[in-house]
């Protein structure tokens, strides 16, 4: 009989993942940090991306990202590959935030998927990511992580929003509001380093 998502969180619980790991899992959540992040970390690694965000420590506002020139924004982040795309597309996403919402505040407080998507250079796996991480929003992700560890229990589907309905299912039930983003936050965080421990 397959598992429900619940009974594999509770499964992940047990397991003492995130000990030493941030409260929300992903480091600095709650900052314009975090969109710079999910662009980053795609087709790359995290320790890519850790190498790239240090050499971007003292410009990891919007205001301060926004006074980076493209080649060197470039430069910065060429530990996390694909920088001659993902520079112009990350310059052009914090020039949109700006443009659309003012500051990153109201970005977190008023931004949707949708605003998000269609974005250029952003999917549906950032687009949550972004919404879970950096706004506090109730939104499960699914990454290649996610896929693998469900395959261990027999469960596939064929689709992005296929998986995240699965994930959510039963938790809006389970938990209160104010309890979700933290709870997503975490649920996604104990599959990514479950698959660091047993290699999925």
């Amino acid at each position: 009989m397959k598992k429900s998502s619940l009974e594999i969180y509770n499964f992940l619980q047990q397991q003492n993942l995130l000990e030493n790991s941030p409260k929300f899992w992903w480091p600095n959540a709650g900052e314009f940090e975090v969109v710079v992040g999910a662009i980053l970390t795609q087709n790359t690694t995290w320790k890519n991306v850790q190498k790239s965000l240090k050499n971007l420590e003292n410009f990891l506002t919007l205001d301060s990202f926004l006074s980076l020139h493209v080649n060197t924004l470039k430069e910065k982040i060429r530990p996390s590959g694909f920088y001659n795309q993902k520079a112009p597309r990350l310059l052009q996403l914090a020039q949109n935030i700006q443009n659309e919402f003012g500051d990153f505040q109201y970005f977190q407080k008023k931004v949707t998927r949708e605003w998000l998507l269609a974005q250029k250079g952003i999917g549906e796996e950032s687009a949550d990511a972004i919404l879970c991480y950096a706004c506090y929003r109730n939104e499960m992700v699914v990454d290649s992580y996610t896929k693998r560890l469900l395959k261990t229990f027999h469960i596939e589907f064929r689709n992005y929003m296929q998986y995240k309905k699965f994930l959510e299912y039963g938790f809006e039930e389970t938990f209160t509001c104010k309890e979700l983003n933290l709870i997503y936050a975490r649920y996604h965080g104990m599959i990514v380093e479950y698959n660091k421990i047993y290699k999925l």
